[in-house]
């Protein structure tokens, strides 16, 4: 006969041992797991940041500013014929982080074809299409800044970004 014992019985004194140290356990209460942050939002607290009056833009030239900050290049563009996002009185104006998305190059926004070039590896982005890439080596469209448009001021506003900016795990640092 052997001396050990079954498993059934094993099994009984593990359980009531794993319920035992369990109950000594105390849970957090549901305030304490509630986070302090509103962590179902989707859309980070952008600023507003001052790109230019409307009406002083010059039609198919690069305004540069920065947004949503310094580290951040950016280029607004007024087309001349409304575009899809556009904003401002004729909806003809867009802006561009001016970072390539595929490995960080400046852009150059070329008037003659509309379009952003990058002269590492040759990409391509369409200004007047939202920024969609049109050849090259980026395999995402260029980031495109929010604007915003006041009537009554004539100015344009940036505030928000769509996309990543490269080199980034979020816009907002």
């Amino acid at each position: 006969m052997s001396e050990g014992i079954s498993r059934r019985t094993f099994l009984k004194i593990s359980g009531a041992g794993a319920a035992a140290g369990a109950s000594g356990f105390h849970l957090p209460s549901a305030e304490a797991a509630t986070p302090s942050v509103d962590t179902s939002r989707t859309v980070l607290p952008y600023p507003s940041r001052a790109v230019g009056v409307a009406a002083r833009m010059p039609v198919n030239q690069v305004v540069a500013f920065s947004y949503p900050d310094a580290a951040s290049p950016c280029a607004a563009i007024k087309m001349g014929t409304a575009v899809p996002g556009g904003v401002g009185p004729d909806k003809d104006i867009v802006a561009f982080s001016t970072l390539c998305t595929h490995m960080g190059c400046p852009v150059a926004y070329d008037a003659g074809t509309k379009s952003f070039k990058c002269p590492c590896h040759f990409s391509m982005f369409d200004a007047e299409k939202s920024g969609q890439m049109i050849c090259g080596q980026a395999t995402e469209n260029l980031t495109r800044v929010q604007l915003s448009y006041d009537a009554k001021t004539g100015s344009i506003m940036a505030v928000g970004i769509e996309g990543l900016i490269y080199g980034r795990q979020a816009n907002i640092l």
